[in-house]
């Protein structure tokens, strides 16, 4: 099986192509067989996601599961340490300028 993921425009948060949109659970994941790179050009062109791109995947009784490490921790979310991530409300994580 084969799923296309990127990452929203706005938030950067990773998303997943359910064949009519995009969902940031990978549960909702479709697979998109022979026809990943036609979706992949079309929703990069409509700027509807950034950098997306064709992993492999296997189907599981609770949806599809990355068959790579790399993007089984991608579909967890940002981080899958609390303590590597900076609230933006913390005051101990300082005043970032770029």
């Amino acid at each position: 099986m084969k799923l296309l993921t990127g990452n929203e425009l706005r938030s950067g948060a990773v998303t997943w192509w359910t064949g009519n949109g995009w969902s940031t659970h990978v549960e909702d994941a479709a697979d998109v067989g022979e026809h990943g790179e036609a979706i992949l050009h079309a929703e990069e062109g409509a700027r509807r996601v950034n950098a997306p791109y064709i992993i492999d995947a296997l189907p599981t009784a609770n949806g599809p599961r990355p068959a790579h490490i790399k993007d089984r921790i991608r579909a967890l979310g940002p981080t899958v340490r609390a303590d590597f991530s900076l609230k933006p409300a913390d005051p101990a994580a300082g005043d970032w300028i770029i």
